[in-house]
């Protein structure tokens, strides 16, 4: 018997390659939004230390208004960084997305290729079980033959 082949095997093959392209940006988005997630923390550990530090006793006048500006400039930072982070949120939105629709239409042509691979070994156990009854009753009528 010939072996089962898929006529749809390239469209399987593009839907795969399609869908691993898309998990790799999705992938990329999320990493671009872990980045800015761990800066907008790096920033907020900052503020915290310089919070801390401003008022010390050490420090005069001068260094109280630096502290001051820079605690302003951090506020400025997380804000953009807030601001990307929500646009990075967006994107990986739009690649999970598309991951998704990708993935759907992969998993359409697998399942339609089980469901012919089923249907063919299901083919195939029938008309080998023909030949073996065929064979089986071949002998049976050698059999009676040679006795006569």
């Amino acid at each position: 018997m010939k072996r089962f082949a898929f006529k749809l095997e390239k469209i399987l093959t593009l839907r795969l390659n399609r869908e691993r392209e898309t998990e790799v940006e999705l992938g990329r988005a999320v990493g671009a939004l872990s980045a800015l997630e761990n800066r907008i923390k790096r920033v907020a550990e900052e503020k915290v230390l310089a919070a801390g530090n401003r008022f010390d006793k050490t420090h005069g006048a001068g260094d109280i208004r630096s502290y001051e500006n820079y605690i302003l400039r951090l506020d400025k930072t997380r804000d953009a960084l807030l601001t990307a982070a929500a646009k990075a949120e967006l994107e990986v939105e739009k690649a999970r997305g598309v991951y998704l629709e990708a993935s759907r239409d992969r998993k359409i042509i697998d399942r339609l290729k089980e469901r012919r691979e089923r249907e063919y070994r299901a083919f195939t156990q029938r008309e080998e079980i023909k030949v073996i009854d065929d064979i089986a009753g071949g002998s049976a009528a050698r059999k009676r033959i040679a006795g006569l």
